[in-house]
């Protein structure tokens, strides 16, 4: 056999000529990293495109909430695109729902499975339910506004006023209980508090003794009615029995024998202890209001 004419390669020309000749690492692998990269960075400027506008949308959400002040349920747009549903519709079966079972009863899964809509359906028109308690209390308010301008004697509007307070009282328990959680003001509520204020402004013109007036008579209201709402509890029936139950228990029995209570006694004993008369002790509270103020401002004038 003919030997060849050039020189053997040797083992490191061998290597070099191999390591040439191999395609570099980068080369196999960058398209490959390429494309993953670039299928990454589409993925997430997707789901950045995709979230853009819910982050929008929660950002104008919270620009509206922002903006709408606590006290601002009378201000705010009525929405709603469904004609039966109502801001009105809503507050009313509230109200209803309130006046039969107690304001514990009022939610706003309650409401609306007595509209017969979703629940998701009534934050279209309220946000939370104290907006709900708000819209309640001054719906109630309505009640009280003595229609056609007040008498022109302070008294008169005074009582006529106190009136259709204690008459709201009695048909909407849960209004007062309401009250002491100090609910935001609405626009009958304002109008209660001007027609207040203005039958107190026929007796006196300074602002403070106004508040007074208003705020001395308000008590006496109060603490009648939440009495009174109490004995309509119980019950003639209820009364008698927890009379007599109290008449049985053996220290009572002894410390009225013992001649300790003689007006107590004489009162249990006609049993006249829950007699009702809203108007006499108004007349008497009216009587010392007017008696201090004599001779400070006619009674049968006004100020304006």
């Amino acid at each position: 056999m003919a030997e060849s004419s050039e020189p053997p390669e040797r083992d490191h020309e061998r290597s070099e000529r191999d390591e040439r000749d191999r395609p570099e690492r980068g080369d196999r692998t960058e398209p490959t990293e390429r494309a993953e990269h670039a299928g990454r960075r589409e993925r997430s400027e997707n789901a950045e495109r995709a979230e853009r506008p819910a982050r929008g949308e929660r950002g104008e959400r919270a620009e509206r909430r922002e903006r709408a002040r606590p006290n601002d349920i009378w201000a705010r747009p009525r929405g709603g695109r469904r004609p039966k549903l109502t801001r009105e519709a809503i507050v009313d079966k509230a109200v209803e729902i309130a006046d039969a079972e107690g304001l514990e009863a009022v939610s706003i899964r309650r409401v609306a499975s007595e509209l017969g809509v979703r629940a998701m359906s009534l934050y279209t028109h309220i946000e939370a339910k104290e907006d709900l308690l708000d819209l309640m209390y001054d719906v109630v308010a309505v009640e009280v506004l003595v229609e056609d301008g007040l008498p022109d004697d302070w008294r008169e509007a005074m009582i006529e006023i106190t009136r259709k307070e204690r008459a709201a009282g009695l048909r909407h328990p849960w209004m007062f209980e309401l009250a002491g959680r100090s609910p935001r003001i609405g626009p009958n509520g304002l109008r209660h508090a001007e027609q207040s204020m203005a039958a107190a402004a026929r007796l006196t013109d300074d602002p403070e003794e106004m508040l007074a007036i208003v705020t001395t008579v308000d008590h006496y209201m109060l603490g009648f009615v939440l009495r009174e709402q109490r004995l309509r509890e119980m019950g003639t029936t209820g009364l008698g029995e927890a009379r007599q139950s109290a008449l049985e228990q053996t220290y009572i029995a002894k410390l009225l024998e013992s001649g300790e209570f003689p007006h107590l006694r004489s009162v249990l004993d006609t049993g006249i202890y829950n007699q009702e008369d809203f108007d006499l002790g108004l007349k008497w509270l009216l009587d010392g209001i007017e008696h201090d103020h004599r001779g400070k401002w006619p009674s049968t004038s006004s100020p304006t």
